[in-house]
């Protein structure tokens, strides 16, 4: 940024440089020691920053350029009073370095945030400001003169990702080891920690590249999360795919099962189920078509294979997991006769009956283009939103009595993603980022809309797991901005066994009136102990005004004057009497 002097308007006439002012700088030969300083208020040069390459001047412009100076620096912090010198060449009469002192001489943070926004700042006439801070002159002072290679550091660890597993027992790290030369390889080193303990219970080490297939984000060249877990909330498996291959570990002792991964040709993507030990795994096509794609089921850990479908023509798969593993989806894009456009459909696998039966699902308009797909929490339903990319229609579907049934189209809704409830029921119909964020709360059981409302550019959105809250955010508008991820942590295990809570969601309206008599009887409890509580407040209050009236009444403290006997010694005097 360049600033023309005409462009700083200060009252120069105003800005006295006193004769022999120092700026509070005692020179290495004055012995004299500043009262403040024995006090403790001004020791250091933390404070100080050293400006140099600016414009030589002329004694005439001293007073010019120092009101630029002050201008500029007194927008970061509080200059001290006479806090700006400005060293005066003995040969030339000009100047060449300002020194700045901020007020605070506690603190570096403003004489830092001073050469941070500053270095590199410019002047007309390509005046090119350097900054220093005045206690860095030593480190300067100290450069050898003759070069010397520098020394290798030791790694140590540089933690940028991290994750939990679904139980929270362990917790995944990933830190970068920078090369120490052009010709090293980046370093990546993967640990899991328990975290009960806090010890590392396996290491994994490599190139950025070994690491490099599987999640959706990451950082130089690292896909995350590397590994996915298996095995529900007990933690037991972790696996992570590799080219042609799925290595699947077991916590216990935390190796490779069998000592072997499975071999798997051009493996594309994979995925647990959320409660058993089942991961589904996707195959694109070989060979231009003359092997087709498949999706296998595999369990763990006798690595047989359960289940596998064969598909065709197929340009992409996604695979999609009901919360209690009862149900997988796998949405197909299939190319049409003409290779020029796609069209969607589904494979539904019902995991929990015998023989893992599939049912082919297709929209009623092949045409549709599918925008986004959710499965009901613990339920039998999905929700999907397809056709126009502006106002796209949202339909609801349940597959209960082993075949699949829609329940009810909404068209034309302003959304782009789905959120249900943990619970099941609600769903959020979410319009994010291009969207601007449009909110509506629906009610599938009612199959009606209960509130709508807008975070403007949402990006993210999370329910807790009690279905009780929603957390909107917006992590990022522009992509060359840093974002942050938001995640609620797991709701503990239920004490509840599953045909105890299946019991209590039946008879939900009969403990309800249950607990709101109890809630009731608590609240009346409650009132009444607030009541006890205020009145023993009032009676102390009281008590202490009564006192305070009685020790401070004027007219009685004036009584108590009255009644006040005084007596006072007005003369003594000896006198003899003599005998008569």
């Amino acid at each position: 940024m360049a600033m023309s002097m005409e462009d700083c308007r200060v009252d120069w006439n105003a800005i006295r440089l006193p004769p022999g002012e120092d700026c509070g700088i005692k020179s290495d030969d004055d012995d004299d020691i500043h009262e403040e300083d024995s006090l403790g208020f001004d020791a250091g040069f933390g404070n100080i920053i050293v400006v140099d390459d600016l414009p030589v001047v002329p004694k005439e412009k001293y007073e010019k350029l120092e009101g630029v100076v002050r201008k500029i620096y007194s927008q970061i912090g509080v200059i001290k009073e006479n806090g700006l010198w400005m060293p005066v060449e003995e040969d030339t009469g000009r100047t060449r370095t300002i020194l700045v002192r901020y007020f605070s001489p506690s603190s570096t943070f403003e004489a830092e945030l001073a050469k941070e926004k500053t270095i590199g700042y410019t002047l007309p006439r390509a005046h090119v400001f350097s900054v220093n801070m005045f206690d860095e002159f030593d480190k300067f002072m100290e450069v050898p003169d003759e070069w010397a290679p520098p020394e290798l550091r030791p790694y140590t660890s540089q933690v940028k990702l991290l994750d939990f597993s679904p139980g929270e027992k362990y917790l995944v790290t990933c830190s970068s080891h920078e090369p120490s030369n052009p010709g090293e390889t980046h370093r990546v080193v993967l640990n899991i920690f328990d975290v009960r303990t806090g010890k590392v219970t396996r290491g994994f080490k490599g190139s950025a590249d070994a690491f490099a297939i599987g999640g959706t984000g990451g950082f130089t060249g690292v896909s995350w999360p590397v590994f996915k877990w298996g095995g529900g909330k007990e933690d037991k498996y972790f696996a992570r795919m590799g080219n042609n291959v799925i290595s699947v570990f077991e916590t216990e002792t935390f190796s490779l099962i069998d000592k072997k991964s499975i071999k798997v040709e051009n493996v594309r993507d994979f995925s647990w189920s959320p409660t058993d030990p089942i991961f589904a795994l996707f195959v694109p096509e070989l060979g231009g078509g003359n092997q087709p794609a498949r999706v296998s089921l595999f369990q763990t850990p006798s690595k047989e294979e359960l289940r596998q479908k064969n598909l065709f023509s197929v340009s992409d798969c996604k695979m999609y997991w009901q919360s209690n593993g009862e149900y997988s989806a796998v949405k197909v894009d299939r190319y049409t006769k003409t290779k020029k456009s796609t069209y969607t459909g589904f494979e539904l696998f019902r995991i929990k009956e015998c023989d893992i039966p599939i049912e082919v699902f297709e929209l009623d308009n092949k045409n549709y283009k599918v925008i986004s797909f959710a499965w009901e929490p613990k339920g039998h339903r999905f929700a999907v939103t397809h056709g126009d990319n502006t106002r796209p229609d949202v339909s609801f579907y349940s597959v209960k009595g082993g075949k699949v049934s829609k329940l009810t189209t909404l068209k034309q809704k302003q959304t782009n993603a789905l959120f249900w409830s943990p619970g099941g029921c609600f769903i959020i119909l979410a319009g994010l980022k291009g969207f601007n964020g449009q909110l509506e709360f629906y009610n599938v059981d009612e199959l009606e809309t209960m509130a709508t409302t807008e975070h403007f550019m949402a990006t993210y959105i999370e329910w807790d797991p009690t279905g009780r809250y929603v957390a909107t955010s917006v992590t990022s508008v522009h992509e060359m901005e840093n974002g942050f991820n938001f995640l609620w942590r797991p709701r503990p295990p239920s004490l509840l066994s599953p045909e105890k809570e299946e019991e209590i969601f039946k008879n939900l309206k009969k403990y309800s009136k249950k607990y709101d008599v109890q809630d009731q009887d608590i609240s009346v409890l409650l009132s009444k102990q607030d009541c006890e509580k205020r009145k023993e407040l009032k009676d102390e209050w009281e008590w202490w005004v009564n006192e305070w009236k009685r020790y401070h009444d004027p007219e009685k403290m004036e009584n108590e004057a009255e009644d006040i006997e005084v007596e006072e010694l007005l003369d003594v005097s000896e006198e003899v009497i003599q005998d008569v």
